[in-house]
């Protein structure tokens, strides 16, 4: 596979990881994630207006750099190195993305927004009894005059503590489609059950309770968003991937330099050939991992089953190389590997929860099956 940035995705790459290096201190974003308001809002204003990343991959007509994916993939395995708990993936990749594909002023306002980084968005979309299924949905929406009135549940709606915007998937009467609704945080009837996750993000756990939004909150045309959220789900997922990309890479590295160092029976414990063997084991499950994300990366493009097989493949292929890597690495460091002072034990909890994000390797692996059976 040829994949080799251009000269601008090489700057990209330089600035983000500079940026990263000189501003994102590993220990204040975990305090402010661990007993804090969970993420950084001056970090947030800076990605946007000092180094310009929320809008790399959006177009310029909303005030963007006219990127894609590999810009995604950049930014997302940056963030991934430096662990980052901003809700990049939950607003630009999926939040930007919906809006692009419902068109319209509304869209459009809302899309400017993210790249300034005023507008924080969470895909309230998953429900007791939907499992991965984005269309299982129970929610429903119907009109009321000039109004749309939102009733249902949403469970495990990451990023939605920090929102300012919700987009909810319902159901309407005239329909038998997924549609898809625009809330404001704040918005009367809504109630969110914030918590922190493994991983030190937050979620909530949300209820609409006769929510009455504008008729203009139809993002798109009822019924019509099935679609555009299985196509969203799939720039999730290559995302993701990337952001584990850069975490196991980051775990690797810290894993070699402790063998180096830790010494054991006078000598080095990196001389021992079975914790080799398992640094080399490491590796190799570190460099399929890149391969599967490049390509999804390149299939995003693809029609629908194409796209979709590269974004199965690519998850089970992420969640087994982020079980073994995590694992390995906190084995390796021995009871180190747990404590809070060394970075290892944060990315182990946060390449386990990557594991289970938008549907597991199990899912995943039963998907590809589905989608290459004759």
């Amino acid at each position: 596979m040829d994949f080799e940035y251009t000269a601008e995705q090489q700057l990209l790459r330089d600035t983000v990881t500079e940026f990263l290096a000189a501003r994102y201190e590993l220990e204040k974003s975990r305090a402010a994630a661990r007993v804090g308001i969970g993420w950084q809002p001056e970090i947030w204003q800076a990605f946007a207006n000092e180094v310009g990343i929320l809008g790399a991959a959006l177009p310029e007509s909303v005030g963007g750099f006219d990127g894609g994916p590999v810009e995604t993939l950049i930014i997302a395995e940056a963030f991934g190195g430096a662990l980052v708990v901003e809700p990049y993936v939950d607003t630009v990749v999926v939040g930007a993305g919906l809006l692009q594909r419902a068109g319209g002023a509304r869209a459009a306002e809302l899309s400017s927004g993210i790249v300034s980084g005023d507008v924080i968005t969470a895909l309230a979309a998953l429900e007791a009894d939907s499992g991965y299924n984005l269309t299982k949905v129970s929610t429903t929406a119907r009109r009321d005059g000039d109004e749309w009135v939102l009733d249902g549940t949403k469970t495990v709606v990451t990023s939605a503590p920090l929102a300012t915007h919700l987009l909810v998937t319902a159901r309407t009467p005239d329909s038998d489609g997924v549609s898809l609704f625009l809330v404001p945080a704040g918005t009367a009837g809504l109630t969110l059950h914030s918590y922190r996750t493994i991983d030190e993000r937050r979620a909530a756990d949300i209820v609409l309770d006769g929510v009455r939004v504008p008729a203009d909150a139809l993002l798109g045309s009822e019924g019509a968003a099935d679609d555009s959220l299985a196509a969203a789900a799939d720039e999730a997922i290559a995302a993701v991937c990337a952001e584990a990309v850069g975490a196991m890479r980051r775990v690797l590295a810290d894993t070699v330099e402790y063998a180096k160092q830790r010494r054991q029976f006078g000598v080095p414990i990196g001389s021992f050939q079975a914790l080799q063997h398992r640094m080399v084991d490491m590796h190799f499950e570190v460099e399929q991992a890149i391969a599967a994300t490049y390509l999804v990366t390149l299939k995003l493009g693809a029609a629908p089953a194409e796209r979709a097989r590269a974004a199965a493949a690519a998850k089970a292929t992420i969640g087994r190389a982020a079980r073994f890597v995590g694992q390995s690495a906190v084995q390796l460091h021995g009871a180190m590997g747990m404590t809070e002072e060394l970075a290892v034990g944060h990315f182990f909890k946060r390449l386990t929860a990557i594991q289970f994000e938008w549907g597991t390797t199990d899912q995943h692996i039963a998907r590809y099956a589905a989608l290459t059976r004759p």
